[in-house]
């Protein structure tokens, strides 16, 4: 049984369910028979990018990838509304109003830190038992509330790009895989009228890119939409670690799963790892406390991951001194 991560460049039109589908269908095909797979974060069929895909014991971290922060890079454009604030949707709203790229820069920063946003109505939200996608599409009126998240940055795209050092006209071998592999064209004077913009976020769970769109669009006193939205990070996983589908595919023809498959313990570098002796390493694998982890010897209060040499063992929440277990890896020693 394999454990890891295959992290999934999702193509532009396949919803996250048939990603999981597929994955598990290129195990089948390679002889790897029944596998457990899940995936840490749902993208909308029209968007791409980073989708971490887990397979067997990394399965029992896919809530933490949904608990975990996102980047995302994002095009709005100007000038027109959709009920679905995005290309599939009707036109509820229209403005001829264009802003120009230091009016976008200017009122980024209402933008940034703690807001409150309204999700679209049509969103995987549960209404009354529904889901509010399904309410809208059998034409009820949604109203939901607003809920609190945390824009930690957004920035145009250029203004990030220009702070990885990629210069105006830089080749394909010089852009950073996140929107697309042709060359940068030239950004927008700062007076010239702007019928779209891209811009890159790096938000909370429970952020939704398209509420964010139409409400920066509505602050410029225009309208707007989502054209292209492509996820460029979740969690520790980013867009450089992605594999395409054609990639995975080889698995089925008989490359090794190991080409594509991260370990399981590549979703959990954001955390600190703490080593155990075999004798702890026993006392985790059976669920019992530890205790005496004093804060001279590093040991503060928060999440780490245990690991029995190089085999990760469990999650372990450090409290007062004492670390018990949150999730335990089911996961065979190199010993054994």
């Amino acid at each position: 049984m394999p454990h890891g991560w295959i992290i999934l460049d999702k193509p532009h039109g396949l919803g996250s369910t048939q990603a999981v589908a597929a994955v598990k269908r290129v195990c089948r095909q390679s002889g790897l028979g029944k596998v457990k797979v899940g995936h840490g974060g749902t993208l909308d069929p029209l968007a791409t990018g980073v989708l971490p895909i887990a397979l067997g014991e990394a399965t029992k971290l896919t809530g933490r990838m949904l608990d975990g922060d996102k980047v995302y890079a994002f095009t709005v454009a100007f000038g027109a509304e959709t009920d679905t604030l995005d290309l599939e949707g009707q036109v509820i709203g229209v403005s001829d109003v264009r802003p120009t790229l230091a009016e976008v820069e200017a009122v980024l920063p209402r933008f940034t830190g703690p807001i409150e946003q309204v999700p679209p109505a049509y969103s995987a939200i549960m209404v009354d038992g529904a889901r509010a996608y399904d309410l809208a599409r059998a034409g009820q009126e949604v109203e939901l509330k607003g809920r609190a998240v945390t824009v930690h940055e957004i920035l145009p795209l250029w203004g990030r790009w220009r702070a990885e050092g990629v210069t105006e006209g830089a080749g394909p071998a010089q852009c950073p895989p996140s929107v697309s592999p042709a060359g940068l064209p030239p950004p927008p004077e700062g007076e010239d009228l702007l019928e779209q913009i891209t811009l890159t976020a790096h938000v909370s769970k429970g952020t939704y890119i398209r509420s964010l769109a139409r409400d920066i669009a509505l602050a410029l006193g225009t309208r707007g939409h989502v054209t292209m939205l492509r996820r460029l990070k979740a969690g520790p996983f980013a867009i450089e670690q992605a594999i395409s589908l054609d990639k995975l595919e080889e698995v089925a023809k008989g490359a090794p799963l190991e080409n594509v498959l991260l370990p399981l313990e590549a979703g959990l570098v954001d955390i600190p790892a703490l080593t155990l002796s075999p004798e702890q390493a026993r006392a985790v694998r059976q669920g019992r406390v530890l205790a005496g982890l004093s804060p001279d010897d590093g040991f503060v209060d928060g999440l780490y991951w245990a690991k029995a040499g190089t085999v990760p063992v469990a999650l372990l929440e450090v409290s007062s001194g004492e670390a018990k277990v949150v999730r335990g890896f089911n996961l065979p020693d190199v010993a054994e």
